[in-house]
Parts: C-alpha cells; structure tokens; sequence
C-alpha cells in the first residue's frame, strides 16, 4: 500500500525547520515533535502527515464506532484528534457550555505522505498513488527557506507549467498574508478571560464543597482564554509556542480551517504491541533561573503533600480504566510521582502499564480510558458532571488527544494541554488552562497556578 524509502540527513536540526515550513502548502498537516526530549518510549523524533487520501469526521454520537470501522477499513497510518466531548459517546453526558470554535469532535486523516525522523534517519512513507513524487519532495524541502513558505520547483516535475506557477503563486500569496498578519499583531487587542478571577474563585469554592460532601475526591477545573475577530499566523506562532516550552509532545494540527498549535508535555496512551503505557501529570512548580532555587523547587514539589496526593488519586483512575482491557494481574505502577522538568515548570509525572489482551481492539482500548483521568478528576463521572456545571466553554479539543495509529493498530496520543487553539474561519483564536482541586486546594493558589500555565501561551500570541 506504500512505498518506503530512507535518506540520510547531514542537518536534522535544519531539515525539521524546513519540512514544518513546506508543509504549509497542503490543507491537512499533523506534526508531532519529541524536542529531543530524553524519553525511554518514544518511537520517534518527529512525524509528519501531510494530504489527505481519505478522512472521517463526525460529532460525538456513535464517534468510536465509526473510528473503529475508518481504523479497521483503512488498516493505514491515520492521524488526528479525539475531542474532550467524546465522554458523551461513552456515558450519558452533555456538553452545553459555549463554543467559539466550532472544531468537529472527531477527525482523522489517511496521509498520501509521512514523514518519520528518527536522529539522522529520514524514512518517506508514500502512497503508490504519489510515491513517484518522494526524491522530488525531498529534493524541494531542502531547497526551502527556513521560515517561508516558498520552495524551488524541481524542474522535472511531472505537472504542466500552469499547475507550477499556480502552486507557487498560492505559495507566495499565502507567505504576503502571514507577512502582513505578522505586521498587525501590535494591534491586537489582549486576550480575555472567559471567567474573572473573582468568578473562578467562587466557582472553586463551590467544587470544594461538592468534595466535602464528599461527591468527589478530585475534579480538574479549567477557564477559557480567547480573542475574537483575530488572525495569526499558526506555524509562526507555533514556532514560538514550541521554542519557549520545547515539550516533548508538541504537535501542530491544520485539518482544513482549524489548527492545533500544542506545547503538551503529558501523553495519554501509547500502545506498542500489547504494551499500553500511560503518564498522568498531576503537580506543577515554577522554574527559576538560580539552579540551586531550582533544585530546592523541585525537591518540594516531590514532597507536597496535595501535590503527591493529586497524583496519586488520577494514578489509581488510571489505574481502573487499564484493568478493564488488561490482562489480569498486569496493570503496573513503573514510577509514581517523578518530578520531570520542562522549560516553563516543573511537573510530577507518573507512569502505569498493563499488558492488553489481544482480544481488545486498538479503539477499544481508547473508549475505555477516555477521557484521560488527569483531565476530569475522581470519580471521573460525577467529576465531568460537575466540570460541565461550573466551566462557561465547552472543552472540545482541549483536554482531548491528539496522535496516530499504525498500520499495525499501535498508537500514541498525547494530551491536549499548554495549546493553543484556532478557527481561521471564525477568526476566534482559544486556550484553556487548569488544575487539579482537592480539598487542601486553596483557591487563589489554584488562580495562580493557571496563570502560569497560561503565560507560555500569552507570550507565544504577543499578549
């Protein structure tokens, strides 16, 4: 069904700069970047999906069935997310709040071009349909300006004159619109909050005493950032997302008129044979730029008591969803509450694995862990119940999973936080940041700590 090709690359570093930016020409995009970030399960550097062959998209009414059939029917790479509001696929839940963006709740696309990198190995996958287009295709990204959309022709390309110069003049048009998009962001207006401080403290207050009656343990609560009638440029704003945080599931989406711009450093799942491997993160603690401040941070986040006690409640929910597609006696706690540091914060980071029974497809095993715990809290159903009650916006694909699956039936998502989401359409451009409430959660710390999640964010969007 494909070709496969290997090439060698003398600047891997350069190559990853040029390839985002040839990307730009195609309607669908999925890129997925590791930042070379240290990690024992990563498959690869960085992947890149452009073209779609084929795609479903759907609401969330019957959405893992009708995965579950493109998945088994394509028996194919395909990429693309699952939207938070899913969960009423799987349980009798609603999502009410209000949406200004609009994505779909499901999208996946069959790729005619993959690109895998793995150090300084390069390896084309290509549908026969354009594997004759893969030295060309090569040959073009080198010759691309970083940064810029505009690549030389190969001259042997087998497409008329009209079809060249139509290509390149679309491309040139589109680099003039990011230009003058670039101009007129010092007149953007600042972001703005959806809920008010004051509001998000009462509302907090209002979760705390849904957990000392004792409805839950732990819920996430998160509030909406947003602007209106915005444009931005999304690679170049990507491009800055990702160089101030470097996370190691970084992902940039374009499906159409809606993009994922994603700094995420948590995965949700990853399936590797009949291995599944999940890694909740539940603690956060700023960075300083004083190593020895540093070190002392991180050593007290390790010892927080709400901290450690946040994570290990999501590891137990982990833990239960894994039981119900796991062979029995599997289910394994590999490092619980590990502090792992990233650019803008330090996090506690757990890992949990099972071994699947081969019974279980690869959708399955998503329908029954999803949402991902860290993103709802404890029990996760009354917790989704009270997170839809008190947010103002409906989550869509933040708080989802963005990722892959393999011709195999592997797969690895990650989870979509520390993103940015955007409708060109719309012109409504959107991020939402939280955290985990139990009941030591003290409300202005918990405003705090969004705001330092948020900050990444806001800097990447010059607000």
């Amino acid at each position: 069904m494909r070709t496969i090709k290997e090439y060698h690359l003398n600047n891997s570093t350069e190559f990853k700069e040029k390839l985002l930016s040839w990307s730009d020409q195609f309607d669908e995009i999925a890129w997925m970047d590791s930042n070379n970030y240290p990690q024992k399960t990563s498959s690869f550097d960085q992947i890149l999906a452009v073209q779609a062959f084929t795609a479903i998209k759907t609401d969330a009414h019957g959405a893992f069935d009708r995965l579950w059939e493109y998945q088994e029917s394509t028996r194919d790479w395909i990429f693309g997310y699952l939207s938070y509001d899913l969960k009423n696929d799987i349980e009798n839940l609603t999502s009410n709040n209000f949406d200004g963006l609009r994505f779909p709740d499901l999208y996946f696309f069959q790729p005619a071009k993959i690109f895998l990198i793995k150090g300084d190995k390069l390896e084309l996958h290509y549908l026969k349909m354009a594997d004759d287009e893969m030295d060309d295709d090569f040959g073009e990204i080198n010759r691309c300006e970083i940064g810029d959309v505009r690549c030389e022709r190969i001259e042997n390309r087998k497409e008329s004159k009209e079809e060249r110069g139509e290509k390149i003049e679309k491309r040139e048009e589109r680099r003039d619109n990011r230009e003058e998009i670039r101009e007129n962001r010092k007149e953007t207006e600042a972001i703005n909050a959806r809920i008010s401080r004051e509001a998000y403290l009462q509302k907090v207050n209002k979760l705390l005493g849904y957990i000392h009656r004792g409805d839950i343990y732990e819920a996430n609560f998160c509030q909406e950032f947003y602007a209106e009638n915005l444009e931005i440029d999304p690679i170049g704003v990507f491009e800055k997302l990702n160089e101030i945080s470097s996370s190691p599931f970084a992902a940039f989406l374009k499906l159409e008129n809606n993009y994922l711009l994603s700094a995420s450093p948590e995965r949700y799942l990853k399936k590797e044979g009949l291995k599944i491997i999940s890694q909740p993160i539940k603690g956060t603690a700023r960075r300083e730029t004083d190593k020895v401040e540093d070190a002392k941070i991180a050593e007290a986040l390790s010892k927080d008591s709400k901290e450690v006690s946040e994570n290990v409640m999501i590891v137990d929910l982990v833990r239960n969803d894994l039981s119900k597609i796991a062979k029995r006696g599997s289910v394994k706690v590999e490092e619980l509450c590990k502090v792992y540091s990233f650019k803008q914060v330090h996090q506690l980071i757990s890992t949990i694995s099972a071994e699947l029974d081969p019974q279980i497809s690869p959708v399955e095993v998503l329908r029954a862990t999803f949402p991902m715990g860290s993103m709802t809290g404890a029990p996760k159903i009354s917790a989704m119940k009270i997170i839809e009650e008190l947010e103002e916006t409906k989550r869509g694909l933040y708080s989802g999973a963005v990722g892959y699956f393999t011709p195999d039936g592997d797969f690895d998502f990650n989870v979509v936080i520390r993103s940015i989401l955007y409708s060109s359409k719309n012109k409504y451009v959107s991020f939402s940041v939280g955290g985990a409430i139990t009941s030591k959660s003290i409300p202005e710390l918990e405003y705090e700590e969004c705001l330092l999640k948020a900050k990444a964010m806001k800097d990447s969007l010059n607000c």
